[in-house]
């Protein structure tokens, strides 16, 4: 149900299929375009690695449906304040101003922010009138219309095999659960047959290498550390080693740090340099690891860290906590008009959420799905 790409074996690129095969297997958000074009010898990719992703509402049909709800029902739990917060707002009976005056508070309590909730009224309001609406209910409808139409373009999926090794550099702050999103996705990857090599870049906490190795250990995959080693070293190395081993993913850990840590987001900058001259295209994906019960604060990660290093990519966690769901507007809003201002940088999508410290609790992101989990 996870699965975000397929490997096959072959000298060339099978045709792309016209529609998605119905196999559990093959679940991937979104048809986002590849970040460039793969790199052969011979006439075959290297390491036969070929991506073929698999687009939503398909796949989520041919996904165990057992499986899928255990996951809403996470999601759902998880929103559960926030979610009941807004729905309080449609308890009426009639639609008035008094219903937008509080559903403008609700949003804004839910860590929307000012411009997500502006614009979330405006087409709450417009849907409202276009479809002659008459019922609280039905403006609660139109409401999850909204979201997922605002959140759509962060559902895309992480593609993987376009370059061997794709290299991926994960980065967050201390505490949003960056090492343990790295370790469950390492699983995910290992699961689907992807050879990968960590490195332990979070040279600076005394655990944190320990804390990488035991996920190491119980994905048996590879690790290159360096007891109190300089982090731009240590992933210099571990991208070397992936190319010279084959391995289909290196993924570099980096040591958690503030936004106002000017010295350590400059070390983010070197530890992306030195990268590139192991290898000129990577890193592939920059991640950025974000707790989802900060609120605002999150966006403000977001933009500090795009500024530093060009995100490519978001992982959510903690959605099971006190988290307030609203900020993905926020960060989808920021996101819309950061492509409008600068077109020539990637998207920065959410390529997974979490709900929970079990390895099943990281799931690739739906717009839908989250916002009819938000006001369920």
């Amino acid at each position: 149900m996870f699965s975000f790409f397929k490997k096959k074996s072959g000298s060339a690129p099978p045709p792309v299929p016209s529609a998605p095969p119905a196999t559990p297997a093959a679940l991937a958000h979104g048809t986002a375009a590849p970040p460039g074009p793969a790199r052969s010898t011979g006439g075959g990719l290297i390491g036969s690695a070929l991506v073929t992703p698999i687009s939503i509402p398909d796949a989520l049909a041919a996904a165990a449906p057992a499986d899928r709800q255990r996951w809403l029902g996470k999601l759902q739990a998880g929103l559960r304040n926030t979610g009941s917060s807004i729905s309080t707002v449609f308890t009426g009976s009639r639609i008035d101003d008094a219903l937008y005056e509080d559903l403008e508070t609700a949003l804004l309590m839910a860590d929307t922010g000012v411009k997500a909730t502006e614009h979330l009224l405006a087409d709450v309001k417009r849907r409202v009138q276009a479809g002659g609406m008459t019922h609280p209910v039905a403006v609660k409808n139109a409401l999850v219309e909204a979201i997922a139409q605002l959140l759509k373009p962060l559902e895309q999926p992480l593609v993987i095999g376009h370059y061997q090794p794709t290299v991926i550099m994960v980065t967050g702050v201390n505490g949003a659960g960056k090492t343990t999103s790295i370790g469950k996705l390492t699983r995910h990857l290992a699961n689907e047959g992807a050879s990968v090599l960590l490195a332990a870049a979070d040279t600076f906490r005394a655990a944190a290498r320990e804390q990488l190795s035991v996920w190491a250990d119980r994905n048996t995959v590879e690790i290159v550390s360096q007891a109190g080693g300089d982090p731009a070293a240590v992933s210099f190395d571990a991208v070397t080693a992936g190319k010279a081993r084959g391995k289909d993913v290196v993924l570099v850990d980096t040591a958690g740090r503030l936004p106002t840590q000017l010295h350590l987001m400059e070390e983010l900058r070197k530890i992306k340099r030195v990268v590139q001259k192991a290898d000129a295209t990577a890193p592939h994906e920059i991640l950025l690891v974000i707790d989802g019960n900060t609120g605002q604060n999150a966006l403000a990660q977001v933009k500090a860290f795009d500024d530093t290093l060009q995100l490519t990519g978001l992982i959510v966690t903690k959605l099971d906590g006190t988290a307030k769901g609203g900020v993905l507007a926020a960060i989808a809003l920021w996101a819309r008009e950061r492509a409008l201002a600068s077109p020539e940088l990637r998207p920065v999508p959410v390529y997974f959420i979490g709900v929970g410290e079990k390895l099943e609790d990281l799931e690739t992101f739906n717009a839908r799905e989250f916002a009819q989990a938000l006001l369920a």
